[in-house]
């Protein structure tokens, strides 16, 4: 009799009351092993079972199935998911990224003197300045410690005013047809060893060419910078006979003077040129020596006859 009343009272602890959707309530043992898409056995009694579909259960019994894992694949398609746990699940959490923190406003010039890129930048623009300044003092026939001194002292400025102006003529130097004439009285040369005495009939006498007349040498024709812009083009369209091993019979007589800022070069054939300078021969004392001569340092250009001063 008590072992049939201990059993009663297992049946009736384990035993739950659901609360069904049409308005009844059962009370009985959820049999879980028996759970499957279309509902589960509940115990209602010794030996009497009833199989209740998932739609009966409310809401909250749907819930507490859902509390075991595996009923809760059966039961979850079941479960109604109300709109504040639907938005909980679908909430984004957006964080917000790490960002930098912006420099103190500066001028131009402080930003440029606040960063090691920015003083290479201003030191590469001053030596152009300079740069620019030699080009500009060479092209307008000017000082070049001035111009490179006043574009130093006022960057931009200075090239720009020396650019401004026009390019300053050089004095020409005097040719032959330039030179003032000797007086005829110094002109004339006179013999220390002819006196007045009359030389002797007799006896050996010395011979006496009559001299040659120079022969008239032609006028020069003269380039200056400002007039002509000096390039490759331009030397091989005016001088092409000075480019060839062998001098024609026009040309041969004739040479090439370039004036630059290092000097005077009188040359007899342009060896070699490039895009920005050329290789002039010129005679230097019983040999022949080339030089370089840089198209931007070149001030004149003299095409003369080899016997012109």
């Amino acid at each position: 009799m008590s072992l049939a009343a201990a059993s009663l009272l297992s049946v009736v602890a384990r035993a739950d009351t659901f609360q069904l959707n049409n308005g009844e309530t059962i009370t009985g043992e959820a049999l879980l092993a028996s759970a499957n898409d279309s509902g589960v056995q509940v115990k209602v009694g010794e030996g009497e079972y009833k199989r209740i579909p998932w739609t009966s259960f409310s809401q909250e019994d749907l819930k507490k199935f859902a509390q075991n894992k595996k009923v809760e694949p059966f039961v979850e398609p079941f479960i109604e998911i109300t709109p504040e746990e639907k938005a909980k699940k679908t909430e984004v959490n957006i964080k917000q990224p790490p960002r930098l923190a912006r420099e103190a406003k500066h001028s131009l010039l402080g930003a440029f003197l606040g960063s090691g890129l920015g003083l290479l930048i201003l030191l590469l623009v001053y030596a152009a300045n300079l740069y620019a300044a030699y080009e500009i003092a060479i092209f307008r026939a000017q000082s070049v410690p001035l111009v490179c001194g006043v574009s130093a002292i006022l960057p931009l400025a200075g090239p720009i005013i020396f650019l401004a102006m026009r390019t300053r003529s050089l004095p020409e130097a005097p040719t032959w047809q330039t030179a003032e004439p000797v007086p005829e009285a110094e002109a004339e040369t006179v013999n220390p060893m002819q006196g007045e005495v009359s030389p002797p009939s007799g006896g050996l006498k010395l011979h006496a060419e009559p001299e040659k007349a120079a022969p008239d040498a032609p006028a020069p024709v003269i380039f200056q910078r400002g007039q002509f812009t000096f390039n490759r083009r331009f030397f091989e369209t005016k001088f092409p006979g000075f480019f060839g091993v062998v001098r024609r019979d026009a040309d041969k007589e004739m040479v090439l003077a370039i004036k630059s800022s290092r000097g005077h070069f009188p040359g007899q054939r342009i060896t070699r040129i490039a895009a920005n300078d050329l290789h002039l021969e010129i005679q230097k004392g019983h040999a022949t020596e080339e030089v370089m001569i840089p198209f931007v340092e070149i001030q004149e250009i003299q095409l003369k006859h080899k016997d012109a001063s």
